[in-house]
């Protein structure tokens, strides 16, 4: 960005502290929603706009401090082969016990098992959106019967079956995986509640790629603890970093990854185009044709 945008003064900061000293004189605000939070919002003085280096803006649209005149975009479209590739790997560690591999092996210690099978497995993909595009041919790669729960029925391919967000619990009782997709907002909130891992079997996984707020940690907890649930992969919590002493560190049967999921080796190649095009409609004046302009 400083090579096509030599005008600019640009600052890059790796704490929350260093982004609420510099915040005060910024025009523009380059950030992830899960590292932010309202407090560095409080010391904007001139803050204009704010790019989204993903695809969700909570932990943004939702600052207190942040005001409505501040443009909001996201990127959209770069998550779906690296969300779906995580989630495909989250299913197989949980199906195989990779943790229970690796723990052998750093103990030197040969221990065999029969692997469960992916295969004529159910899914259920909570979320039927651009990345469930991509996910839902992968899971048909491994013969998988898969379910989409979600608000608004449209074609996509892979997709076996659509069912309402209203029928999750009536829904999840099918599933042998249950992947979470949905944004986080007021409607998606503690989604995956008591309720809906008590409907779940007990061999079944929950795999969340979402974000933390979705999922009942507390109610998941007591779900895994008390073999509810068969396992459970999570990627994304209610607090990050996760904090030391957080129980999901060691519930049972659970997998835990520091929000990985879009993260990959090509993504600052895939963002920077839809970031430089709304750079460039920002300094010309022209913010009403920035790409994935967002609404609070």
């Amino acid at each position: 960005l400083a090579a096509a945008f030599p005008e600019l003064e640009i600052a890059s900061v790796g704490t929350r502290p260093e982004a609420a000293e510099e915040i005060h004189d910024a025009d523009c605000l380059l950030t992830f929603g899960a590292m932010m939070r309202d407090e560095i919002f409080q010391g904007a003085r001139q803050l204009k706009w704010v790019q989204a280096l993903g695809t969700g803006i909570d932990g943004i649209a939702d600052s207190p401090s942040l005001g409505n005149e501040v443009v909001i975009t996201s990127i959209r479209g770069i998550h779906g082969e690296p969300m779906a590739e995580m989630t495909i790997m989250l299913m197989l560690a949980l199906s195989r016990d990779l943790p229970r591999t690796i723990r052998a092996q750093d103990r030197a210690s040969w221990q065999r098992w029969p692997a469960r099978l992916l295969q004529d497995k159910t899914v259920g993909i909570l979320g039927v959106g651009l990345i469930a595009e991509k996910l839902a041919p992968l899971c048909k790669i491994f013969d998988m019967t898969t379910l989409g729960i979600t608000r608004t029925e449209r074609p996509v391919a892979g997709i076996d079956s659509f069912h309402g967000r209203d029928e999750l619990v009536q829904v999840v009782p099918e599933l042998d995986y249950l992947v979470v997709l949905v944004p986080a907002m007021p409607k998606t909130r503690n989604i995956v509640d008591e309720k809906v891992l008590a409907a779940m079997k007990p061999g079944a996984y929950l795999v969340n790629v979402a974000r933390g707020e979705v999922v009942d940690e507390a109610a998941l907890i007591v779900a895994l603890t008390e073999g509810g649930i068969k396992g459970a992969a999570l990627d994304t919590f209610t607090e990050e970093p996760l904090p030391p002493d957080h129980p999901l560190w060691t519930t049972p049967n659970t997998i835990i990854t520091p929000h990985l999921g879009g993260f990959c080796d090509v993504y600052p190649e895939k963002a920077l185009p839809q970031i430089e095009t709304n750079l460039r409609h920002f300094l010309a004046g022209k913010n009403d044709q920035m790409i994935n302009l967002e609404t609070r």
